[in-house]
């Protein structure tokens, strides 16, 4: 979602190859050394030498470095801070939530009690937005709250949030969260590509 959110805003168009995880293409595990997605493979004449971008961190900030018509990139550095402990400290607790079976000697409900402790403080700054505007903090964060949150709506929507529930309300009646969630085919070798954005 963080991957295609960037690439939507920048406009920067990409040959997107929908990837059914549980059966890898063999082309797609030639291509990715670590056969996760999302996974964009620059060709030569696009950057100076092919190579392979497969975090989506990372490739929001490759589509933004090219271009950033929204100017998602004029925020204040704590920004980039934000999105760290969002990708450290509020991912490990969502995932020991959301997938507690996984994680046996972890208590669910201690993480929850993590990632709660971050959406509080975040409810406490968002004004319509993190920093007032749209920023790459609103777009590489929210995905990840929108997981925390469906893992238990009625409970997420019972906390005292207004304006951390309102903001990511917003996103999910947004086009943009319309565009990136079309669906695709899974691809599999030979396929002709579709392009993202159309």
């Amino acid at each position: 979602m963080r991957a295609r959110l960037a690439l939507a805003s920048s406009g920067v168009q990409v040959e997107l190859r929908e990837i059914l995880l549980r059966d890898k293409p063999q082309a797609f595990l030639d291509t990715s050394p670590s056969g996760t997605v999302p996974c964009l493979s620059v060709q030569p004449g696009v950057d100076a030498q092919s190579h392979v971008i497969d975090e989506s961190l990372d490739i929001m900030l490759w589509a933004l470095d090219r271009a950033d018509p929204q100017e998602w990139l004029d925020m204040p550095q704590d920004g980039h801070a934000l999105i760290n402990r969002v990708d450290g400290e509020f991912k490990t607790a969502l995932d020991r939530t959301k997938y507690a079976t996984r994680y046996p000697d972890e208590d669910p409900q201690e993480h929850r009690a993590i990632a709660a402790g971050i959406l509080n403080e975040l409810n406490q700054q968002i004004d319509g937005y993190i920093y007032g505007k749209p920023t790459l903090a609103d777009f590489a964060t929210l995905p990840f709250v929108r997981q925390f949150a469906f893992i238990d709506k009625p409970w997420f929507d019972a906390q005292p949030w207004p304006k951390l529930q309102a903001w990511l309300a917003a996103f999910l009646d947004s086009a943009a969260f319309a565009q990136i969630m079309s669906k695709y085919p899974p691809w599999q070798s030979g396929d002709a590509p579709f392009y993202f954005p159309e």
